[in-house]
């Protein structure tokens, strides 16, 4: 597959695409005190064609069985990204909040266009211990979020990343896109936004680079091997200790898909994951991936026996870019973050 990277390098070259953030952050923040939390909200105006694939062992999701490609609804119009654990959840609140004052969501009445049912999954990652236990996100949280979508967005500690831990280092939110170069999907654009938050470690302990470098190499990400102090630095770091985990996030492409291509793409993105992190899709994670399509480009289908989708090809494009975009942004997300309550990031250890 030949592509490179969209302008921004971020889910938002996926045009309708939009990501916004809302967090809280003191100055002083230790693990247990402060507030160091925050969420993230994906925002598609107009609705996008969307489905999940939920993959860890300790979930906490919203509206997951919604995307079924089985299932009425075939659209959403906005992914909730949130701190919090399952309290974070009611961040979605304030998004639908949001929704349904812009009009967006599924129109319920043909007299009046104010009557709308916003579509707004969700998933959470579990930060509860770093700061404040009891300082999460809340609806208000959910609508400045909404509120703040736009195609521009802050990486590493930031919005749902802001509490995140990666293994023994600091997470955080990563993005990345690719566009095709050639075969049916030329032109077409992939897109992921990842809250990297896993129990596994992203860093290989023998070099001290990132898991995720390993497909497009050190160069790609400016990034050189460790020293042998760096590495027993490293190796040094405590394992990290909470119970529960999780990475989540979301991919999108403006290729026109329906829910089951959407659900195939979320699928195969986590190949990503599982590239980037180790071990990924414990008992202790509860890694979701959201996969949206805007169908802003419509592609020719290529000529195939009836028994495949016409879009069997370009789909398999799309799966091959999504998996590499998760990898990419979960690397973008480690790089990108800064230490927080004395959970140091990769650049104390690995100085540019």
């Amino acid at each position: 597959m030949r592509s490179s990277p969209g302008a921004r390098n971020s889910i938002t070259d996926v045009a309708g695409v939009l990501v916004g953030h809302c967090q809280a952050v003191d100055a002083e923040v230790t693990l247990g005190t402060g507030a160091a939390t925050g969420c993230t909200v994906v925002r598609v105006p107009g609705g996008a064609t969307a489905s999940v694939d939920v993959r860890g062992g300790g979930p906490g999701t919203r509206e997951t069985d919604l995307l079924d490609p089985a299932n009425t609804v075939r659209q959403l119009n906005a992914v909730l990204l949130t701190g919090g654990s399952a309290y974070g959840l009611a961040a979605a609140d304030g998004v639908m909040r949001w929704s349904e004052e812009h009009g967006e969501g599924i129109p319920m009445d043909p007299a009046d266009a104010s009557r709308v049912v916003p579509i707004v999954p969700g998933a959470v990652i579990f930060d509860l211990p770093v700061g404040d236990w009891g300082i999460r996100p809340d609806a208000d949280f959910g609508y400045r979020a909404a509120e703040a979508a736009s195609a521009e967005f802050t990486r590493g500690t930031a919005g749902a990343g802001v509490g995140a831990r990666a293994g023994a280092l600091k997470g955080g939110i990563g993005s990345a896109s690719v566009v095709l170069a050639d075969g049916p999907g030329a032109g077409v654009t992939v897109g992921a936004v990842i809250v990297a938050n896993p129990v596994g470690s992203v860093v290989d302990p023998r070099t001290g680079l990132p898991w995720g470098a390993g497909t497009d190499g050190p160069d790609f990400f400016g990034l050189r091997a460790g020293t042998p102090e760096e590495i027993a630095a490293l190796v040094a770091l405590p394992v990290k200790s909470m119970v529960l985990n999780t990475t989540i996030g979301v991919v999108a492409t403006d290729a026109a898909l329906d829910p089951a291509g959407c659900r195939r793409m979320a699928a195969t993105a986590h190949d990503g994951l599982a590239r980037a992190i180790r071990p990924v899709h414990s008992p202790l994670d509860g890694d979701t991936l959201f996969a949206l399509s805007t169908g802003a480009r419509e592609v020719a289908p290529t000529p195939l026996p009836a028994a495949f989708p016409a879009d069997l090809l370009l789909l398999d494009q799309l799966c091959t870019a999504a998996a590499v975009v998760v990898e990419r942004a979960i690397v973008d997300a480690v790089l990108s973050a800064t230490s927080i309550a004395g959970i140091p990031a990769y650049y104390d250890l690995f100085p540019r």
